[in-house]
């Protein structure tokens, strides 16, 4: 299981990275739309690697970050989130609270897993965005990826 997801760990970052290149190469042509989604995609990111560590100010959830930052910070989301991967026992149970200040109780597991179908639902969005404004969108399949 420790394996499988440091693959998708892996495929997460290697798919926010390709997406970060494109939104770098072409943020003239970016709505607004389209760098929130991305800046939400690498904080909610960012936020739920926090919740498990308990050593970072997390981001805020919709915070928008500046376009050149974005493979920075989805590095240090990754390193962060192998960290976790390396250092914690799947089945641990984390409690945190939301942004609501709600408080709830997962597994590291699921939270890693919420991690890399959030970035999946979002870099989706982005495509549709990138359709949009004629950009290219890029390929992020899982099927693709392995090949």
């Amino acid at each position: 299981m420790r394996n499988f997801f440091n693959e998708l760990i892996e495929y997460n970052r290697y798919c926010n990275q390709k997406v970060a290149e494109v939104l770098i190469n072409n943020e003239a042509k970016l709505t607004v739309k389209t760098k929130s989604l991305f800046s939400h995609l690498i904080s909610a990111h960012q936020i739920w690697n926090a919740r498990i560590l308990a050593n970072q100010k997390p981001f805020e959830v919709w915070q928008t970050h500046l376009v050149v930052d974005y493979q920075l910070i989805d590095q240090n989301n990754f390193e962060n989130s192998l960290s976790i991967l390396s250092t914690f026992d799947l089945d641990q149970v984390i409690n945190y609270k939301t942004s609501s200040g709600i408080q709830f109780q997962n597994s590291v597991r699921d939270v890693l897993f919420h991690i890399i179908n959030h970035s999946t639902y979002h870099r989706a969005q982005i495509a549709t965005e990138f359709k949009d404004t004629d950009i290219a969108p890029v390929n992020t399949d899982w099927i693709t990826y392995k090949r």
